[in-house]
């Protein structure tokens, strides 16, 4: 049996990683849970796959989960960052399911990359902020990193068996949101509850918002550019509404080859955790006939700046794609609040890029600095706004 695992057990990620687990039973064994406040769930999980180790947001929460678990569970509860880190550096986890939303989830996934493990990565902000430092450590230290997010294990899936030296473009496609076809002029009136509507997945609230802005694109944009050591103009994004092709791959040649399949995340949740092998998923077959269509579009840069501003970040590199990560995840969080609207979360990331004095990353400390650094610098132009 091989030991699992999981950054982020109670999201969406998480609890189907646990379906696709006990569904491959005996080959994997839960060893490990890390999770957030959502105690309930957690409980569920630790009575139905019984980890030795489990960590949660803070000490109420470790309090509350005790409760729960009590009597008939005594295993070890941890807290924090320094919990979660624990999580992923349980030694009897060859594999590491970092599905954990946000920046917070980067000391922990380097923690496992550093161990040599299998990573299994499922959020985005990792790789942005550090993924030259991410990647690097993971070939120093033996460590398999494959991607969860289905657009970036579509390519991995077009990629298997071709040189990089082949390699023309790569093709990342977006549904274009809920608002794909909204006029530009209605977009200071989206709502909250509107932004939260994606017409294809079903994902947690803040990727839904960067799904609608289109910032989940250009977080990927980024992600692919280290995953996959291809400069960001090799890196296309179209929009594909029927997010039925997850990502295409051109060669050199003039071949396109495009990974197809129904918006399921167990299969590219399966994918890597039996990599290479594939076996089978319980997931819906694709049936061509009833899809009868596939439509691909240029995205609109002027109605969705936040993909432009994401390719900026990368062209300008040093710390800047740490920036934007963090200047996202607290407009968006301000969103969600109704602390501001939706068209003020890209001023809000723009305004802390122009204002950030450019630093290398080749070290860590700096990487956290940003982060830091941007978070104060957005919270106080999101103050300007609430004025």
């Amino acid at each position: 049996m091989t030991g699992l695992a999981i950054l982020g057990s109670t999201g969406s990620i998480g609890c189907n990683t646990l379906d696709v687990a006990e569904r491959l039973a005996p080959r994997f064994t839960v060893v490990a849970l890390a999770a957030g406040r959502n105690v309930e769930r957690l409980a569920e999980q630790i009575r139905r796959h019984r980890p030795q180790l489990v960590s949660v947001a803070d000490d109420a929460a470790a309090r509350r989960l005790r409760e729960l678990v009590a009597p008939d569970w005594s295993g070890e509860i941890a807290v924090g960052i320094d919990g979660m880190t624990a999580v992923a550096a349980h030694p009897a986890a060859a594999v590491v399911m970092s599905a954990v939303v946000g920046g917070r989830g980067l000391l922990p996934t380097l923690r496992a990359i550093e161990l040599g493990r299998r990573v299994c990565i499922a959020n985005k902000e990792p790789l942005v902020m550090a993924g030259e430092l991410m990647m690097r450590r993971a070939r120093e230290c033996g460590a398999e990193v494959l991607p969860v997010d289905s657009e970036h294990n579509a390519l991995h899936q077009c990629l298997r068996g071709n040189a990089m030296a082949e390699v023309h473009r790569l093709v990342l496609t977006a549904s274009g949101g809920p608002f794909r076809t909204l006029p530009a002029e209605d977009f200071p009136k989206i709502t909250v509850a509107q932004a939260l509507r994606h017409p294809t997945w079903t994902m947690g609230r803040k990727i839904t918002i960067d799904s609608a802005t289109l910032m989940n694109k250009g977080l990927e944009v980024i992600e692919a550019r280290w995953l996959y050591d291809v400069p960001p103009e090799r890196i296309e994004v179209v929009i594909h509404p029927q997010s039925v092709a997850h990502s295409l791959v051109a060669f050199v040649d003039g071949s396109t080859i495009a990974q197809l399949g129904v918006a399921d995340m167990r299969h590219p949740i399966q994918y890597a955790l039996t990599y290479p092998e594939r076996m089978p998923a319980p997931v819906e077959r694709l049936d061509l006939t009833v899809v009868a269509k596939l439509e691909f579009y240029p995205p609109d840069l002027a109605k969705f700046p936040c993909l432009r501003l994401a390719y900026d970040a990368l062209r300008a590199g040093g710390a800047l794609p740490a920036v934007l990560n963090a200047a996202n995840e607290e407009a968006v969080a301000a969103f969600l609040e109704e602390r501001i609207r939706f068209v003020d979360i890209p001023y809000v990331i723009e305004t802390a890029l122009a204002r950030y004095d450019l630093q290398p990353t080749t070290r860590l400390e700096n990487i956290l600095a940003a982060d830091e650094w941007a978070r104060r610098e957005a919270g106080r132009v999101i103050a300007a706004l609430e004025r």
